[in-house]
């Protein structure tokens, strides 16, 4: 490859790269109409909502958290607890393979943030501050989720997921 041809396909890769996290892709731009601003602020640049003032830290109602994005089921009612942080606390994920992890260094710390699989969009953290039986919180931002009451499983495509509530 001469020069040239070296050059266009540098330029072509940057341009690439740099549309992937693009604020201005479609993508972004239809989420930025859909999402609220906070919504949009936690998911697509890895913000954090307020404690206490967020829609589900105190939620006991029995159903299954969603992505406020892509869907994909995260968590369950029944692994949620009190952690008196103010955010939504879970013990671990819905399933194994439902959320990812990936080490966040920034503010001076280290942490493991934890991101939806298939619309890759920041949950929250996890610690392993948590309770029995795993010792892990998993501290997700309400913005980031959608809450989906048992009685709405079926018509929501997660009837797999009733069994799980049966003695409630």
């Amino acid at each position: 490859m001469n020069s040239v041809g070296k050059l266009i396909l540098l330029f072509s890769l940057a341009a690439t790269i740099s549309s992937c996290g693009d604020p201005q892709t479609p993508e972004h731009a239809r989420l930025k109409k859909e999402l609220t601003p906070m919504q949009y602020k936690v998911t697509q640049e890895d913000g954090t909502e307020p404690p206490f003032k967020n829609e589900y830290w105190d939620n006991k109602e029995p159903g299954i958290y969603v992505s406020i994005v892509s869907g994909e089921p995260l968590f369950s009612s029944r692994d949620k607890f009190k952690s008196g942080t103010g955010w939504p606390s879970f013990t671990k994920p819905l399933f194994e393979g439902a959320v990812k992890e990936k080490t966040d260094t920034t503010y001076g710390m280290t942490r493991t943030e934890v991101r939806s699989v298939k619309a890759d969009t920041h949950l929250g953290h996890v610690f392993e501050d948590g309770p029995e039986p795993t010792g892990l919180r998993y501290c997700m931002n309400s913005a980031a989720l959608r809450f989906i009451p048992v009685d709405e499983l079926r018509e929501n495509g997660l009837k797999k997921y009733l069994a799980d509530f049966k003695e409630d």
